[in-house]
């Protein structure tokens, strides 16, 4: 198929795909159509009814889908994966996460199988499955990034203005509740639910347990402590400092806090906006530009039939799906994928239970007392991975076997792949330019069978004489070849049976297949300290917001250190195991649970933080030990600030780099390098013919 034919059939899919929706829409419209019109003239008013009720359909097909869906199997799993990722935007309001949840899957199957059909009129068989599976997931996880990505955006500013609104009514009652009551009404329709949601938890019987349950399904930190803060000024009340209320400043550090992840965002994906696009894009080329290089250049066959064609494109797909996963971490937004306390049956657990699986990792293990245990387990402790040591090492042993696997089965195919189309290849005629004529192309393949027909009854055997090869041939010829025509023949085969004995699998690609499950084995640990690293942005984060409940606690009257542990355990994510620990040990002895939380969390900003809390215990009071916070909190937001503007900067110039990775691997590595290396190819055959010329 033709460039110009691959276009036109985009185009009528295309343009196919419009005219289905416009029948439907137009049949929606038509079902309502009476009800909403009289005569000739639309009233504006009619107009918006009509809109609206025709909303409503769509609305009731799309949950019709959802319940229909929910019932097959396959899809059930699916679309429970899309409501997992969007359950966090929209919680308690079942009716419009259905709503989105169908509205995602729909988008992602239609550019799948718009895709898809794309993908099959280019190729077929194994090519076709591979390419439509890594566009499967790379579709669908791009559509659910962007998507989620704009609703967190949408939440965050909305929530600017709704704590606008608590500040502004706030001065009106002086009381938290009432504030948030009106506040609400007036906010959008994501910040006000969740804001409705902490109204119901603030006044319910018990706020406290009604908090816990509103922080399990809260979207983002700034709302659980916008919680917390409230629940705090209604338990405590309200104080008045230099500053103003401590309640208005803290919402006050809140909204500033929003205010630079929405810039941070909002920079980082105009920065990064298309990359992935970009990056997918070179798997649609791939066919076009192989018909073209093997219409334009004959000898362009043996390459992209033969062994290192296969290993080029591997590599193109490769660096396709490395720059994509990269591109994923890259845009990376959320704050933490760490959450305490959630453990799961994960499948390294249940591998485990088997006994030889037991003794293998236990003899992998190193011994307690090695230097290298303590490093791993600290590892483990600081990049807060929920697995134990054991998991781990079935982990790297899996990958380590899934590589070595997975290398030596590319490496047999390509030698199986080699070794057919040395025997099935048409005989390349030297000619380098142009496309072989119909006769031409016949008179490679029949010379190509006679080859394939020698070869085995030579019995493919690489030490097969010159003699033997021209007798055989002389034999199948009957008379009918020349001498120099037979001698041309018998070269050809003999070197076609060298290559086809020299495909085995050799030493060197046994070394190749053990570093690459070196690489998987090393691989999980690589991570962790990829995670260790990223986590300790994560945990600046939350020190800041311990620093805003301290702010806010040290003012309340018989406040002790205790009452300030409870909170930041309630508040914490990333360091509520070491708090959870402190309270439990706290009976026994605060110092010593207070130097445990220093052991179990070492961040320097929340080791300075327990070392006021550790002053606090009798010597000064809490307020004198917190005295220079306010100083701090604005030092670590400008210091924040900063982070991000390298994070950003660094990430743009890495973006842009791995981005056009695959565009720049496709044209090198699967066209300009196999040209020169046919261009050289051809040099050097030219050059042996003007020789025996001469």
């Amino acid at each position: 198929m033709s460039l110009k034919e691959l276009l036109l059939c985009i185009l009528l899919i295309s343009g196919g795909t419009f005219i289905f929706l416009y029948l439907v829409l137009w049949w929606l419209r038509k079902s309502n159509y009476y009800a909403v019109s009289s005569g000739r003239v639309h009233s504006m008013r009619e107009g918006r009814k009509g809109k609206a009720v025709l909303q409503r359909q769509l609305q009731a097909f799309l949950h019709k889908l959802y319940t229909l869906g929910m019932r097959v199997p396959i899809t059930c799993q699916y679309i429970n994966s899309v409501r997992k990722r969007l359950s966090a935007l929209h919680a308690y309001d079942e009716y419009k996460l259905r709503l989105q949840t169908m509205k995602m899957t729909l988008l992602v199957w239609v550019v799948f199988i718009s895709s898809g059909v794309v993908l099959l009129m280019m190729r077929s068989g194994l090519e076709f499955a591979v390419l439509a599976l890594l566009c499967g997931v790379v579709i669908n996880s791009l559509i659910l990034d962007v998507a989620t990505n704009r609703m967190e955006i949408r939440l965050l500013a909305q929530m600017i203005e709704l704590f606008a609104n608590v500040r502004h009514h706030y001065h009106q009652h002086g009381m938290v509740e009432e504030a948030l009551s009106e506040a609400v009404d007036l906010a959008g329709a994501e910040a006000g639910r969740h804001g409705r949601l902490i109204y119901e938890a603030l006044t319910a019987i018990d706020p406290h347990e009604a908090l816990e349950r509103y922080y399990e399904s809260a979207p983002n930190r700034f709302l659980k402590a916008f919680a917390g803060i409230s629940y705090m000024v209604m338990e405590f009340g309200d104080r008045t400092e230099e500053g103003g209320s401590i309640y208005l400043k803290g919402l006050g550090s809140l909204a500033c806090e929003i205010q630079l992840e929405l810039l941070r965002r909002n920079k980082l994906d105009y920065l990064l906006k298309s990359l992935n696009v970009i990056a997918l894009a070179p798997v649609f080329f791939t066919a076009p530009i192989e018909r073209w290089a093997r219409g334009s250049f004959p000898s362009m066959d043996d390459f992209y039939q033969g062994k290192w064609g296969y290993i080029t494109k591997l590599s193109v797909y490769l660096v396709i799906i490395v720059s994509y996963f990269l591109l994923q971490k890259l845009q990376q937004t959320n704050e933490t994928g760490y959450h305490a306390g959630r453990g799961r049956m994960i499948w390294e657990q249940r591998l485990y239970r088997s006994s030889i699986i037991h003794n293998v990792v236990n003899a992998l293990i190193p011994q307690q007392q090695v230097s290298s245990y303590y490093r791993i387990a600290r590892l483990l402790k600081e990049s807060g991975a929920e697995i134990k040591l054991e998991w781990l090492y079935i982990r790297r042993i899996t990958l380590f076997i899934a590589g070595l696997v997975l290398s030596m089965s590319t490496a047999f195919f390509l030698h199986e792949a080699e070794k057919t189309h040395i025997l099935y290849a048409p005989v390349q005629s030297g000619q380098m330019f142009g496309r072989l004529n119909p006769a031409e192309e016949k008179e490679a393949l029949k010379q190509s069978e006679v080859d394939h027909k020698i070869m085995h009854a030579l019995n493919m055997r690489a030490e097969s004489t010159y003699e033997q090869t021209y007798a055989a041939l002389e034999r199948d010829a009957g008379g009918t070849a020349t001498a120099e025509q037979l001698s041309k023949q018998t070269r050809r085969i003999l070197k076609k049976l060298e290559a086809w004995n020299g495909e085995y699998i050799k030493w060197w690609e046994m070394l190749v297949s053990l570093a690459i499950g070196y690489t998987g084995y090393q691989m999980p640990v690589l991570l962790l300290y990829l995670q260790r690293k990223m986590r300790r942005l994560d945990m600046r984060h939350e020190v800041y917001q311990f620093q805003t409940v301290i702010s806010i606690l040290r003012s309340m009257e018989r406040m002790s250190v205790e009452k300030i542990l409870e909170w930041l355990n309630r508040f914490s994510v990333i360091f509520k195991r070491p708090l959870q620990k402190c309270l439990l040990h706290y009976e026994h002895g605060p110092e010593a649970a207070l130097d445990l939380l220093k052991e179990e969390a070492p961040l320097p900003e929340f080791q300075l933080l327990v070392d006021k809390l550790h002053l606090s215990l009798g010597k000064i009071t809490i307020r004198e030990a917190f005295d220079d916070l306010d100083s701090q909190m604005s030092y670590y937001f400008e210091q924040r600030k900063q982070e991000y503007e390298k994070i950003i900067d660094s990430k743009a110039i890495w973006g842009r780099l791995i981005g056009f990775s695959p565009m720049y691997g496709l044209i090198f590595l699967y066209l300009v390098i196999p040209l020169i290396g046919m261009s050289f190819v051809q040099m050097e055959s030219y050059y042996e013919q003007i020789q025996k010329i001469q």
